[in-house]
């Protein structure tokens, strides 16, 4: 009897060639599963060929699932500040004041940490520094920065005074070294300002180097404040008129000139008190207006108070001018009359003034009194409200 030929070693027949055995590389299945069925589907009924092939998928899924399992989590810039020693809620505030550090590329963002991390700053420290230059980690920060350190080490004395600087200014790890920050130390050398004066200045004014310029038209206004080398204030003028444009500092003396104060009276004014070059024209043009048109003292007196000046004139000056005319209404004691009485009574703080001539008095008449000085606290300046803020840029 002549037997039948099975149908499914056509099947199998033709994967005995080298050539199609190699061709089995393009199916999707893995070459081994499938030349494992064909042999095993030559024995076997048309009816285990089905259920061959969902077991070996099956077991593939399995194993393949294992695998995955079994891999390590992907890395993300989270478990890098996590094992740099940052916390939940420094990472948090990183990621809330700089968002794309969630994305910042791994490599670099470990490389940046470790030269923090070479410097002595922490996460603490860190996160200070993002809150104040977001696009601080974004910046390129390897370069000349072992040439930096060591030039930033010498000058502040000390790794922990120049972390101190990085903190208020990280700038300083980012600013051009051979072009930006050496030239303007060694501008500040030539004119007088060094060692502990000139660390005391970059902390103070993180501005300091990028916007330091002297010319002669500067030096002279230095030399005309009449601050000497080496004295306390020396440093104060150097920089703040460094640090200025010169068309602001032409502003800053015309204003007070318009009251009558002479060019060389408004220098030495800045040399004893050289905080008012911060203050604003128009902040000095209306204190000015309202010391000799209200207060009926004349312009000069500021060059002996410099308080005058920087006073807040709606929060203080002009509510305890009302009080004291009420004081005066109602002929209470003691009275803010006379000029010293009056610059006594503006120069106190908040507590004292309230102390000396309100709490003093029985308790409805201070009631009436402090309304009415809530009252003139309240007074908004005509039209404050649709002023247009135009802004010059850096205000020195």
């Amino acid at each position: 009897m002549e037997s039948k030929s099975n149908p499914l070693s056509r099947i199998v027949f033709p994967f005995t060639t080298s050539h199609q055995i190699l061709n089995l590389s393009k199916i999707r299945f893995r070459s081994h599963w499938l030349v494992c069925i064909a042999i095993r589907t030559a024995t076997c009924s048309t009816k285990c060929q089905p259920e061959v092939l969902t077991s070996a998928i099956a077991e593939e899924s399995v194993e393949s699932e294992a695998n995955n399992n079994n891999s390590p989590p992907k890395e993300d810039s989270m478990q890098i500040f996590k094992k740099w020693g940052c916390n939940e809620n420094d990472i948090s505030k990183l990621f809330t004041r700089r968002p794309s550090l969630r994305n910042a590329d791994l490599v670099q963002l470990h490389s940046k940490l470790s030269l923090l991390s070479a410097l002595g700053l922490t996460s603490s420290d860190l996160v200070k520094i993002v809150n104040c230059r977001p696009r601080f980690l974004s910046c390129r920060l390897n370069h000349d920065f072992n040439e930096r350190i060591e030039y930033f080490t010498q000058l502040f004395g000390s790794k922990d005074m120049l972390c101190k600087a990085i903190v208020r200014n990280p700038s300083l790890l980012t600013y051009d070294f051979h072009s930006k920050i050496k030239p303007t130390i060694a501008l500040y050398d030539q004119v007088g300002v060094t060692g502990k004066d000139l660390i005391a200045m970059l902390l103070s004014r993180p501005t300091l180097i990028p916007r330091t310029s002297f010319n002669d038209e500067k030096l002279e206004y230095i030399r005309k404040t009449g601050v000497l080398k080496g004295t306390k204030m020396y440093k104060y003028i150097v920089t703040l008129i460094a640090i200025s444009r010169l068309e602001t500092i032409q502003e800053k003396v015309a204003n007070l000139e318009k009251f009558g104060i002479s060019e060389d009276e408004v220098l030495a004014l800045f040399g004893r008190s050289p905080l008012v070059l911060t203050l604003s024209v128009e902040k000095v043009q209306r204190n000015m207006t309202f010391v000799v048109a209200t207060l009926k003292l004349p312009a000069n007196i500021v060059l002996e108070y410099p308080f005058l000046l920087f006073n807040n004139l709606g929060a203080a000056m002009k509510p305890r001018m009302i009080l004291a005319g009420k004081i005066q209404d109602m002929c209470l004691s003691p009275e803010i009359k006379g000029r010293a009485a009056i610059l006594r009574a503006l120069r106190m703080t908040e507590k004292r003034f309230l102390n000396v001539y309100v709490s003093c008095h029985p308790q409805d008449v201070a009631d009436e009194l402090m309304e009415v000085y809530r009252n003139a606290k309240c007074i908004k300046r005509l039209a404050e409200g649709s002023k247009k803020i135009v802004r010059k840029g850096f205000p020195f």
